[in-house]
């Protein structure tokens, strides 16, 4: 099996919004996904790109990605911030998620970001156990506000 962790093009914008879909399902949340492909493709390959992505291909196929943006704290600088990462069911335990997750630990470091950061869903074991091979750091002291405009 090859795998191989490229850029992301905007001709993958429909394979990635398929794993955007499967990812929703797994997070038990299938219909929360509204964005649409011109406007997903639009944001991270238009003028003013907001999102910027990698993508594993397995074979030719892509299997997985990780999606980012810059994130900017007045008291540390410019982090990434990790929107989404997801390697597809079938292809879970084959290293690809660790692959995608070293790719973007060397983007943070060319990019002189100072951190990475993320969310994680507190009853996602897998994702917790795969993230705490990197060490990260857990913090239940923060919560999540938003309101919709």
């Amino acid at each position: 099996m090859e795998i191989k962790i490229r850029r992301a093009l905007p001709a993958d914008c429909p394979r990635l919004l398929e794993l955007v879909h499967e990812l929703a399902v797994y997070e038990k949340a299938p219909d929360e996904v509204t964005v649409t492909l011109d406007h997903f493709t639009q944001s991270g390959f238009g003028p003013n790109p907001v999102w910027w992505a990698f993508v594993a291909e397995v074979d030719g196929i892509i299997a997985g990605f990780a999606l980012y943006y810059i994130r900017y704290s007045t008291w540390k600088g410019q982090a990434m911030y990790l929107e989404d990462i997801l390697v597809t069911e079938s292809m879970r335990g084959n290293k690809i998620g660790a692959k995608l997750f070293d790719r973007l630990i060397e983007e943070a470091k060319e990019k002189k970001f100072n951190r990475i950061i993320w969310q994680v869903l507190e009853w996602n074991e897998p994702a917790i156990n795969f993230y705490k091979k990197y060490n990260a750091e857990f913090d239940p002291e923060w919560v999540n506000c938003s309101i919709w405009i």
